[in-house]
């Protein structure tokens, strides 16, 4: 598997197909071949990746070479984390990760909250959720935890009404109120942006709409408020808390650099969490 190097990060590309073939690429903890400690980190790429690019020639002066593998999935970097495979991920937020490592009994945890990507609901075929038509097709994620945050949305947009007290916990058959009557396709939550064309509208985490240019920002018609809950996370192994690699990762990615990085690179899409 060709690794490509930039600033000290090394990128595994479209790894869609998970960590097979990658032999060496297990999380090495001590020491790269250049006796330098190796970080291995899996992300998303984008904004992760891009975050982590930003980090890496820092923890380089602290001896630490950072190593990013990129996934298009949700599964794979938990499984991969909890097999030892990665020291670290940085693509969720804590509410899917308590339902991941829950369902399967992972002992992950969150090292550090890093930012918030607000969730956006978009469409290329109307320009505002008044204009959804009657038994309009509705995309939304179909893990459980980021479908219940777009039923939210959806809620909060005016389109449907859920059942009081639902929270991260709804799906559709707690949509009490639906006057268009809408149909909900649940899709992949990597797989919205390429469905859209199907679908009168869909609600995308930023991360994948960033990949397809699309600024949440400026093409939304409609957005999560900036006070959403859903801050995404470096998740690690439970007991790994104190590793000091790891601390300095938790440092880097909460400096004022980063901060201001956020802040000016995405201009709003993606919004700092400490």
């Amino acid at each position: 598997m060709k690794l490509k190097l930039f600033a000290s990060v090394c990128v595994a590309a479209g790894l869609c197909l998970g960590l097979a073939g990658c032999g060496d690429d297990k999380a090495q903890g001590p020491q790269a071949d250049n006796g330098a400690l190796t970080l291995t980190v899996g992300a998303s790429p984008v904004p992760h990746s891009d975050i982590l690019a930003q980090v890496a020639p820092v923890l380089q002066k602290d001896g630490i070479t950072l190593k990013v593998i990129e996934f298009s999935d949700y599964v794979k970097p938990n499984m991969s984390l909890a097999d030892k495979e990665l020291d670290a991920n940085f693509f969720q937020h804590l509410p899917y990760l308590e339902s991941f490592a829950n369902d399967r009994g992972l002992k992950l945890t969150s090292l550090v909250a890093v930012h918030i990507e607000p969730m956006g609901v978009y469409s290329s075929k109307v320009k505002t959720i008044d204009e959804v038509p009657a038994e309009g097709r509705v995309g939304i994620p179909n893990d459980p935890t980021n479908g219940g945050r777009a039923l939210k949305v959806l809620e909060t947009a005016g389109l449907i009404k859920l059942k009081e007290g639902v929270g991260v916990t709804a799906t559709v058959n707690d949509v009490v109120e639906n006057p268009k009557n809408v149909k909900f396709i649940e899709v992949e939550a990597a797989q919205l942006p390429r469905a859209l064309d199907d679908l009168s509208l869909a609600v995308i985490n930023s991360n994948y709409a960033l990949g397809a240019n699309l600024n949440p920002t400026k093409d939304a018609i409609a957005i999560e408020s900036k006070d959403s809950p859903y801050a995404n996370i470096v998740a690690i192994r439970a007991g790994d808390e104190a590793r000091p690699e790891l601390q300095k990762l938790k440092a880097a990615l909460t400096s004022e650099e980063v901060r201001k990085y956020l802040t000016e690179t995405y201009k709003g899409a993606v919004v700092p969490a400490f």
